[in-house]
């Protein structure tokens, strides 16, 4: 007889038909789960408001996934009645440049860092605990897994495992005080205090942590002695069909691009070597797919760079993975920060396997830079490397025009989303 597959809880926000990268690592995560004996049931909120749609996922969802729903109220339903647009740009971490942020701007981010602690989704707390509770004892679920941003959700599993005593992962998708944009929240000393105390209460509560990054793993060491696990985010098997390489010259960034992402160290490259090299211009092409903040579109007119802009904005996960398939380079732009060394954008993994060259711009000591010289996939600069990011991009441009700019990863395999699956599985069985 076969043995009973052990049941496995997942509370997590992001969840199709919720589009962008929040969404991706549970719903891989579940789609496998069950070819290695676990039966995922997943809790997610019936309501949400979610800053991108894609419409797409939901036929993602595997079809051996338990799914429960439950109401949420958030704030930003009612703080979308003053302002949709900028409700929506903060919701999804699009935060304007402290320079040029208006009086409601600055009066958004202040009621989202103070009064909404840990953030905008805190309302869902009590209602989930006492509705999970219920659902935990009556159908024997043997452990808890819960997914942050936002972290909201982890005080659920706070308040579960001192309820019930059950097993409890907590996995942290990105960090929580450390985060790139959670100094421009204008918290005060009150809200930036109690941040820390509910961060130091799960990290010190929950069974195992699970992270995405060595920085963070590190990061967590000096608050919690709880055994931390970095589990990164990967690839998936893509049906897409075979794409035909662009025929201009195409720099291609896929993905939010924030105002603090804006690499001028790229922007001047170019316009050197549109003025360097004869017919460089009448090939380029600055292809930016997702949101993009106004800074980086009034930086890229500021440089004289606009005639050279495709900006598709956002298209669906399955458009996206094309994109990646047939540009000539794939950008891979982080904050140049000592907060987002730890941050592994979830893109990388899918641009790894598209067969693209990565250009990736980042601050010094990024997990990331490794990961793609490990791999072969591309070239790593750092803020300060201008000249020899402007050389790689010339010598891509020579290879694009004989036909031979390729690129051959090595060790991709580890980082499939089946094979980080496996991984997850070891750890909560």
């Amino acid at each position: 007889m076969k043995p009973e597959p052990k049941k496995i809880l997942i509370i997590t926000y992001y969840w199709p038909p919720a589009g962008g990268p929040g969404v991706q690592r549970w719903l891989k995560f579940v789609k496998y789960l069950p070819d290695f004996g676990i039966q995922p049931i997943v809790y997610i909120p019936e309501n949400p408001t979610y800053p991108i749609v894609d419409e797409n996922l939901v036929k993602e969802v595997s079809d051996k996934a338990i799914i429960l729903k439950h109401k949420i109220f958030e704030p930003y339903q009612l703080a979308s009645f003053l302002s949709k647009n900028k409700t929506k740009k903060i919701s999804s971490g699009i935060i304007p440049n402290k320079k040029k942020q208006s009086f409601l701007d600055k009066t958004f981010l202040w009621i989202r860092g103070n009064l909404f602690i840990p953030d905008a989704r805190v309302f869902w707390v009590k209602p989930s605990v006492a509705y999970l509770e219920k659902y935990i004892v009556e159908n024997n679920i043997d452990a808890i897994v819960t997914s942050g941003p936002p972290h909201s959700l982890h005080l659920i599993g706070l308040e579960l495992k001192q309820k019930l005593n059950l097993k409890w992962f907590a996995d942290f998708r990105d960090p929580w005080t450390t985060i790139g944009y959670h100094k421009s929240l204008r918290l005060s000393s009150f809200a930036a205090k109690k941040h820390k105390t509910l961060e130091h209460q799960v990290l010190n509560t929950a069974d195992t942590i699970i992270v995405t990054s060595k920085t963070t793993k590190t990061e967590f060491q000096a608050i919690t002695n709880k055994p931390i696990a970095v589990i990164t985010n990967g690839y998936d098997t893509e049906e897409v069909e075979k794409q035909t390489l662009d025929t201009k010259f195409s720099l291609a960034h896929i993905g939010s691009f924030l105002s603090e992402r804006n690499p001028l160290i790229l922007w001047e490259s170019l316009v050197e070597l549109i003025h360097e090299i004869p017919d460089f211009k009448s090939h380029l092409e600055i292809k930016l797919i997702g949101a993009v903040s106004q800074e980086v579109l009034e930086t890229i007119t500021q440089f004289g760079l606009n005639s050279y802009l495709n900006n598709l904005g956002y298209v669906s996960h399955a458009e996206a993975i094309a994109h990646q398939r047939k540009s000539q380079v794939l950008l891979l732009i982080e904050i140049d920060s000592e907060d987002t060394k730890s941050i592994i954008p979830g893109k990388l993994f899918e641009y790894m396997v598209s067969n693209r060259p990565i250009i990736a711009i980042g601050p010094n000591g990024s997990d990331f830079a490794e990961i793609i010289k490990e791999t072969n996939t591309g070239v790593f600069f750092d803020y300060s490397e201008k000249m020899k990011l402007k050389s790689v991009i010339l010598n891509f441009y020579n290879q694009f025009l004989e036909g031979k700019l390729q690129v051959n990863g090595i060790g991709l395999q580890r980082y499939s989303r089946k094979n980080l699956t496996k991984e997850l599985v070891e750890l909560i069985k």
